[in-house]
C-alpha cells in the first residue's frame, strides 16, 4: 500500500492511501480513524483501485479549522474526488465516514456509481437513540465499537505500550482531536436533516450493519433502507460498529457481491 499527499482546492491537504488496481473505489473511515492495518482494503483491492483518504483532525495533517458544519464536510469530500481526479468512483463510507458519503450522493448524484454505507450516522430516532460516543472515555470506547471489547481495545490503542512516559497523553490528545473534529456534526446528536434529502440519492446503495452494534442499533439500516430508494441491506453477525474490522471477509464478501 502507497501513501501520497493531495490539496484540494480549498487548500487542505489530505493522506491518501492507495492499493490495488481496476475501477477505481474511495473509502471514507469513521470516527475511530484510519488504521494502520486496514484488512478490508486488502481484500477489495484484488478487483478495484482502493483510494483511503484521511479526514482531517484524524491524521498529522492540518485543516479541520476549515470545516465547520455539514456542507464543508460534504464539499470537502467531493473536493477529494476531484482532487484525486476520479470519475464516479464507487463510495465506501464508515460510520461518520459513511454519514459524509450519503450527504455527497445527495448534493451531487453523478459524481459517484455505487454508495456502500458501513452504520452510518445521520439518522435520528427518540425511540431508538444513538449512544453517546462523546461521553464515553477513551477506554471506555471499545465497548461500544467492537463486539469483542479486549480485541478492540488493542484496535484502538494500536499496541502502544502506556507504561512509556508521553504515550498516553500522545493517545488522549489524539483521540480528542478526531473526537472534536466529527463533534461539529455528530454532536449533541447526528440530526443535520439528513433524512430529508436523501430521497435525492439515485446510485444504488448497500447498507451493511453489525447484528450487535451497541453504537447505532441495528434497526438503524432499516430507517436508512426506508429513505433511500433503491438501496438493500445485510447484517454481518458477530459484529458491532467497528464491522470492517471486526468481520472484514465477511463485509468484503457482501460488498464485492454487491459490486459484481
Amino acid at each position: 500500500m502507497s501513501e501520497r499527499s493531495i490539496e484540494t482546492r480549498r487548500g487542505i491537504k489530505v493522506s491518501v492511501r492507495e492499493i490495488g488496481k481496476g475501477p477505481p473505489l474511495v473509502y471514507l473511515h469513521g470516527i475511530a480513524g484510519l488504521a494502520g492495518d486496514e484488512p478490508l482494503l486488502d481484500a477489495l483491492a484484488g478487483r478495484f483501485r482502493v483510494l483511503a483518504p484521511v479526514w482531517p483532525g484524524f491524521g498529522e495533517d492540518a485543516g479541520e479549522e476549515k470545516l465547520e458544519d455539514m456542507l464543508d464536510f460534504t464539499l470537502h469530500g467531493l473536493g477529494l474526488l476531484e482532487a484525486l481526479e476520479l470519475e464516479r468512483p464507487h463510495l465506501i463510507g464508515h460510520s461518520f465516514g459513511g454519514m459524509i458519503a450519503a450527504e455527497m450522493a445527495c448534493l451531487n448524484p453523478a459524481a459517484l456509481d455505487r454508495l456502500v454505507l458501513l452504520a452510518p450516522y445521520g439518522l435520528w430516532h427518540d425511540g431508538t437513540p444513538i449512544a453517546d460516543i462523546f461521553a464515553s472515555t477513551p477506554f471506555d470506547q471499545a465497548k461500544l465499537l467492537f463486539a469483542d471489547a479486549d480485541a478492540g481495545q488493542k484496535v484502538l490503542t494500536a499496541g502502544r505500550d502506556f507504561t512509556h512516559d508521553g504515550a498516553l497523553t500522545d493517545f488522549m490528545v489524539s483521540n480528542a482531536r478526531r473526537l472534536g473534529t466529527a463533534g461539529k456534526v455528530l454532536f449533541p446528536i447526528p440530526n443535520r436533516r439528513l433524512s430529508k434529502r436523501l430521497y435525492r440519492v439515485t446510485a444504488e446503495t448497500l447498507l451493511l450493519w453489525g447484528s450487535v452494534d451497541q453504537l447505532i442499533p441495528p434497526v438503524y439500516a432499516s430507517h436508512w433502507q426506508a429513505l433511500v430508494p433503491r438501496a438493500e441491506r445485510t447484517l454481518i453477525e458477530d459484529a458491532a460498529h467497528m464491522l470492517q474490522v471486526e468481520q472484514p471477509a465477511a463485509v468484503a464478501e457482501a460488498i464485492l457481491n454487491f459490486l459484481a
